[in-house]
């Protein structure tokens, strides 16, 4: 069997668990879209503009993707707690095919979630045009990171472990280290140099720089893609070290 079918069959596979888990659906399509109501509601009743919708939008947006952290890593802890991983390692598949298997099916997830994040908005008052269009695959972007974050600690942590630090620690960082609520620009100290020595700031800006058409784009998802890289290959290295010496399971 070839490579590419080894990897689209596992990954079929794994479509079909997400799909069975009723939690993924509602907290990778409907938590967001409660968040974005919620705070929109919130900014209708207050004088000040704290929740712009062309800034409230994107970064709602990117916090959903920080679910896909915990649904990468429970999708890989999961198969290693019943020993289907190891019982797969005897196959010809290599640690890269794994984690593509993983990895693949979260892609159209994350690009359905921002999709159902952004027509609301835009039901909310955001403008329609090109840069909202755009927005849906620069956002793809911190996508891979948070799926990167999930294949890595899936490998290393146990179900119970994973609920943890991927469901309760990665979405408080993603959520208070971005942005999302406050201007950072405004924050000087310690705080504010590690929420910009962090991905999550820039993945959130550079969702807002492309719907608010401004041109530092590229700068915030180079440094997103970079760490997105690294978690990426730190997450194959570790997984085929585990296959190698027969803890996977």
């Amino acid at each position: 069997m070839k490579r590419a079918t080894r990897i689209s069959c596992f990954a079929h596979r794994c479509m079909w668990e997400l799909l069975r888990d009723p939690l993924t659906l509602f907290f990778g399509l409907a938590f967001p879209i409660i968040l974005l109501l919620l705070m929109t509601l919130i900014q209708a009743n207050i004088p000040v503009k704290l929740f712009e919708i062309n800034k409230l939008a994107p970064g709602v947006a990117v916090f959903g993707q920080s679910f896909l952290t915990l649904f990468s890593a429970f999708l890989i802890s999961r198969d290693r707690g019943t020993s289907f991983l190891a019982r797969l390692c005897s196959t010809p598949m290599q640690a890269s095919d794994f984690l593509c298997g993983y990895l693949l099916p979260l892609i159209p997830l994350a690009f359905i979630q921002e999709a159902a994040v952004y027509a609301v908005a835009l039901i909310l008052g955001l403008s329609l045009n090109g840069a909202v269009i755009a927005a849906l695959f620069v956002g793809l972007v911190p996508a891979l990171l948070f799926i990167a974050f999930g294949l890595l600690f899936g490998t290393l942590l146990n179900d119970r472990q994973v609920g943890g630090v991927c469901g309760a620690l990665m979405t408080n960082l993603s959520a208070w280290l971005s942005g999302i609520w406050f201007d950072v620009s405004l924050l000087g100290g310690v705080f504010g140099a590690v929420c910009r020595a962090l991905p999550f700031y820039h993945a959130v800006e550079a969702c807002r720089s492309v719907v608010n058409g401004q041109p530092d784009v590229g700068s915030h998802l180079l440094i997103v893609l970079a760490y997105s890289v690294v978690l990426m290959v730190l997450a194959v290295f570790v997984f085929a070290r585990r296959m190698k010496t027969g803890k996977i399971s």
